[in-house]
């Protein structure tokens, strides 16, 4: 894990089938979906399962397709997670339903991630 100017990166695995791709991503724990560099979708062949409508930080809605990946983040182990597949300009970043599969939270004061405490 690497900090940038007080944001939060870590490297990843993304895999699909027979194919894997390291990536950096942008931890987002104001996003909902982890987003996928078009480059990086299109090596792994990822296919889209349906479109969403999501709301920016400005308030403007955009469509993505929707679709799944497995991610492995070490120590962390790997998940089956959804995925938005970024058109151009989007980059990469892990959003709160990846981290909650992971059961990770984003700790705002340390800058760092760390495992959640789950509530029944």
């Amino acid at each position: 894990m690497g900090f940038i100017v007080g944001l939060i990166y870590i490297d990843a695995v993304v895999k699909h089938g027979d194919k894997r791709a390291e990536v950096k991503f942008l931890v987002d724990s104001g996003a909902t979906y982890t987003v996928l560099e078009k480059k990086v979708w299109e090596f792994l062949e990822l296919r889209p399962k349906r479109k969403v409508e999501l709301i920016l930080a400005d308030g403007t809605t955009i469509t993505r397709y929707l679709s799944e990946a497995v991610i492995e983040i070490t120590p962390y182990g790997e998940y089956t997670s959804p995925v938005l597949l970024g058109e151009e300009g989007d980059e990469n970043l892990i959003g709160t339903v990846t981290l909650e599969i992971f059961g990770l939270m984003l700790d705002p004061l340390k800058r760092e991630l760390r495992p959640m405490r789950a509530i029944i």
